[in-house]
């Protein structure tokens, strides 16, 4: 299965080369491993390129499926080769056949940890008040976005769409289904 992730090199033009990563979504340990004197950092980064020549919102939009990938590095070889690493953050609840919204997070490696366990808690928290009715899958997920922003300072964008909640491109959340006929409770009539 892995941990992907994508590693995107910054040129002097400002625009980025793409490569891959099977395991560099797992600890952010690429962030450590990647130099001047290993820029591919030793293996962990596939040499062959996923892209080239494009920009950071390109990246994100037509490459980064938040449903896929687990993070995402911008490395800077005219800065001695420093390296950002951001969480990428999954905001739908479907089958993931279609990537949707996702979210960079700009984290420390060290920071992880939490971030993630903060990403899990409420999107499975949010999962559950949608589970017994108490919110609309929509309204979830616009809840999802705003904690994520507000709490981190995320970049939000539509995988095959836009950045930042520009809903200009055609982009709907997964339809709400309410199971038709549904009595849980036990305490309807029929």
């Amino acid at each position: 299965m892995g941990h992907r992730a994508l590693v995107a090199y910054r040129r002097l033009d400002h625009l980025y080369d793409v490569r891959y990563s099977h395991w560099g979504g797992d600890d952010l340990s690429l962030t450590d491993e990647i130099s001047a004197t290993a820029p591919l950092a030793a293996g962990a980064v596939e040499p062959s390129l996923v892209a080239d020549s494009i920009t950071r919102d390109r990246i994100l939009t037509d490459h980064l499926d938040p449903c896929a990938y687990e993070a995402l590095y911008l490395v800077d070889p005219a800065a001695d080769y420093a390296v950002d690493a951001y969480r990428v953050c999954w905001l739908e609840w479907c089958d993931g056949r279609d990537g949707g919204r996702g979210a960079i997070v700009a984290v420390d490696p060290d920071d992880d940890r939490a971030l993630r366990d903060w990403f899990r808690a409420t999107k499975t928290a949010l999962a559950d008040v949608i589970e017994m009715g108490g919110l609309s899958r929509r309204a979830a997920q616009a809840y999802l976005e705003a904690r994520v922003c507000e709490a981190y300072d995320s970049t939000v964008y539509t995988y095959g769409g836009a950045i930042d909640g520009d809903r200009r491109d055609g982009y709907e959340p997964t339809p709400d289904r309410w199971p038709a006929d549904d009595d849980r409770r036990g305490d309807r009539q029929n």
